[in-house]
């Protein structure tokens, strides 16, 4: 297991693959984005045109398919077969799927395997989703959760779309945050939640640096305690 690990938990816009990657950057670690993941089996269904409500078929398909990740300039990039998807496993329409992948136990168990063995190979990792700190490393050095208002993150989702030249009303896209975080803390496995020893940090008010430095500070804090 990596000599430091840091886990940050979130629900969808509250800035954890933000954080976590400039986080990741300033110890020198490694950044592990699990939704990568997750969308990257969403991807390879939706091309295989598996039931997504299927959840043995899905299975099937994340043991038959050869997936590949790697970190590439600061970001997850993912391999179906030998082909690159980094960028097409980031469009809405795969997102929006995401949710019967996650919502499948056997295919998370399979997930949860795939991100503990990334971890074991790094010396520094930073590692960011929805149940990192709960279900996945539950002996992590430190864990954060993030949150913010459902408007606040459905501005940053608005701008987000809108840089990579799609976009939305923004009542739509709060309505779609609301109805995830609904999805992603009702679930039965991995649900939504900070652990019982995460250090929760509000982002509504706050700067992408600001975050930042905040958390650096209590993960610098932890190293010492270590040392």
């Amino acid at each position: 297991m990596a000599d430091l690990l840091v886990t940050i938990d979130g629900p969808a816009a509250s800035g954890k693959s933000t954080v976590a990657r400039a986080l990741a950057e300033r110890l020198g670690a490694s950044f592990l984005d699990t939704g990568a993941m997750y969308r990257a089996v969403t991807l390879a269904a939706m091309q295989a045109r598996v039931d997504m409500a299927d959840e043995n078929k899905l299975l099937d398909l994340t043991e038959e398919s050869e997936f590949s990740f790697s970190v590439r300039e600061g970001k997850m990039a993912a391999c179906i077969d030998g082909v690159d998807v980094t960028e097409r496993i980031r469009e809405p329409h795969v997102t929006a799927n995401a949710r019967y992948v996650a919502s499948s136990a056997k295919v998370r168990e399979k997930l949860v395997e795939m991100q503990r063995q990334f971890a074991a190979g790094q010396e520094r990792i930073v590692t960011e989703g929805r149940d990192q700190g709960t279900v996945v490393f539950p002996e992590a050095d430190v864990k954060f959760y993030l949150t913010a208002g459902a408007l606040e993150r459905a501005r940053r989702r608005q701008a987000e779309l809108r840089a990579n030249g799609t976009g939305g009303s923004l009542e739509q896209i709060q309505k779609a945050i609301e109805d995830r975080d609904k999805s992603d803390e009702s679930r039965a496995v991995g649900p939504l939640k900070p652990a019982d020893d995460a250090i929760v940090l509000d982002t509504t008010d706050l700067s992408v640096d600001e975050v930042v430095a905040k958390a650096l500070r209590y993960v610098e804090e932890k190293c010492l305690e270590k040392d």
